[in-house]
């Protein structure tokens, strides 16, 4: 059963996305089967993975119009897979709204997938509507990725309060996979500062791996690539490599 992990934070340009196409990217190239499913109607993951929606997507999936295993593709990094989407997904939170258990449906949907996969990433909307309480619904715990700036922890408050209702009402067992700090500039005392404050409050849930401010990060989704595929000698690639591997060693593999 492939341990299912939600990439989210409710606020945009925390290297969500980046983390999600590259962790599961790099997982998959430690030999493990990885399914990543794109939740952000932007499809940003899609596309920086190398994947292309077809004619059905997460959309439809979650409108029960068609099955999870219709939709996924492969890509150019052996043993990841993707759920792609576009930009209809947009429209899902409304119509969502009025069906019968509206925030269980991605959890129905990767039931039927499970079994193939070692780890299935999802990557949220930067949002708390109903796409994000979808994924924490499936999900066996979720990962949340902090920019190294002033106001890091702000943001957190309010997901750190949506995933315990999301564990009272909808989804008991949901845990922390781990806090990640991303876009870490090492020669700033701010960068510096940040990273230690998030450790003395999260202490041991947060990853040993911090994700440093990288050129080739910002370069490797216009090419449809992971970065371990388009700049495998960046301290992005060894960054994500390392973070594979504590994830894999938090999971006893």
């Amino acid at each position: 059963m492939g341990k299912i992990i939600a990439v989210a934070n409710q606020k945009g340009g925390v290297g969500k996305t980046t983390t999600a196409v590259n962790l599961a990217a790099c997982l998959a190239n430690t030999g493990k089967q990885v399914l990543m499913v794109d939740m952000d109607p932007q499809g940003n993951a899609t596309s920086g993975a190398g994947a292309k929606s077809g004619k059905n997507t997460v959309y439809e999936v979650l409108l029960g119009e068609c099955t999870m295993q219709s939709i996924i593709c492969p890509t150019m990094q052996k043993g990841l897979h993707v759920a792609p989407v576009d930009i209809r997904l947009a429209g899902a939170e409304v119509e969502l709204v009025s069906m019968q258990r509206r925030e269980f449906r991605m959890r129905a949907a990767l039931e039927s997938v499970r079994d193939q996969f070692d780890y299935i990433l999802i990557d949220c909307p930067p949002s708390l509507g109903l796409l994000t309480l979808n994924a924490l619904a499936a999900a066996q715990s979720i990962l949340i990725p902090i920019q190294c700036e002033y106001y890091a922890l702000e943001g957190v408050t309010a997901l750190m309060n949506t995933v315990s209702r999301v564990k009272k009402s909808i989804n008991p067992s949901l845990d922390i996979e781990g806090i990640l700090l991303t876009m870490l500039d090492g020669r700033t005392n701010l960068g510096l500062q940040v990273v230690a404050q998030v450790k003395k409050h999260f202490k041991n849930k947060v990853f040993s791996t911090t994700i440093p401010r990288n050129v080739r990060l910002g370069e490797a989704p216009s090419h449809g690539l992971p970065i371990h595929l388009y700049d495998p000698r960046s301290t992005g690639a060894d960054a994500y490599n390392a973070l594979a591997k504590e994830v894999l060693r938090r999971n006893n593999g």
